[in-house]
């Protein structure tokens, strides 16, 4: 049995933790160590089981406890080569630890492949990754992209579990308290999805066999769980497919999110 477990996800951290019959991985390491610690116990996890932590890119909501918790727990890092040069040089990766560039091809920990793909994002390397179990089972995590490329969609077809961003509601976001250019950094190809860009990707990727959706990285400013299932929920009926029958559909919390098992 393989699980998708978001220990975190959002504004203020981001990371998780999906484990399967032969080990586990964790992206992003977002969150204190204390708090990553007890995040994987808490879904059924055990630390002796990760292979490798696997980082996405360098802003803070995504790598916070990842120095603490590479020295606590001896883990290799795998990330882009770009992502690996910024944690060296920023001393964010504890001397004499392992890294593993990921955007040379996929990756075996013994039984499980991770894949990388490359994101569209204000940060150089940024990325998302599919692991793949024993069984061939597949689970994607993907955030922070401003806009889903063919190579995105092509690296997330098939996989059975997704974690996709659903960042925020545009009108939200426009009428919200950021500044303009912020508003306009994040709508842009190099921002972050809005709630309507995810859910168009949706049917084709249910129709590809994906049968869970998480929908993640909200705003906690310019987002709330009801509207972005509204959207994804509105944008599936408009296609013939039912939330709940045809696909399990929930949305990542802050803090320990539902097991999702593919």
């Amino acid at each position: 049995m393989a699980k998708l477990c978001p220990l975190c996800s959002g504004s203020s951290g981001n990371s998780t933790y999906i484990s399967t019959a032969a080990g586990a991985i964790l992206v992003d390491a977002g969150a204190s160590c204390k708090a990553l610690l007890e995040g994987i116990e808490a879904v059924g996890g055990r630390v002796s089981d990760i292979a490798a932590v696997a980082v996405t890119h360098t802003h803070i909501d995504h790598i916070k406890g990842l120095k603490a918790f590479i020295k606590k727990t001896g883990l290799p890092v795998a990330a882009s080569a770009k992502t690996l040069e910024k944690l060296i040089a920023d001393g964010l990766i504890p001397e004499g630890a392992r890294v593993i560039p990921a955007d040379e091809g996929s990756l075996s920990f013994g039984d499980i492949s991770l894949t990388y793909f490359h994101t569209s994002h204000d940060c150089d390397g940024s990325g998302g990754y599919v692991i793949t179990a024993p069984n061939g089972s597949r689970a994607a995590v993907c955030t922070d992209l401003g806009v889903v490329t063919e190579e995105v969609r092509q690296a997330l077809f098939g996989s059975n579990a997704i974690l996709l961003e659903s960042n925020h509601d545009i009108n939200m976001l426009k009428k919200g308290p950021y500044p303009p250019q912020l508003k306009l950094r994040i709508m842009s190809d190099k921002g972050h999805l809005s709630n309507n860009a995810c859910a168009s990707e949706l049917p084709a990727l249910i129709r590809g066999g994906t049968t869970r959706i998480v929908l993640g990285h909200l705003s906690l400013h310019n987002n709330m769980p009801s509207l972005a299932l509204s959207a994804a929920r509105s944008m599936l009926a408009g296609e013939g497919i039912t939330a709940g029958s045809d696909c399990i559909l929930t949305v990542a919390k802050p803090k320990l999110s539902e097991v999702m098992v593919f």
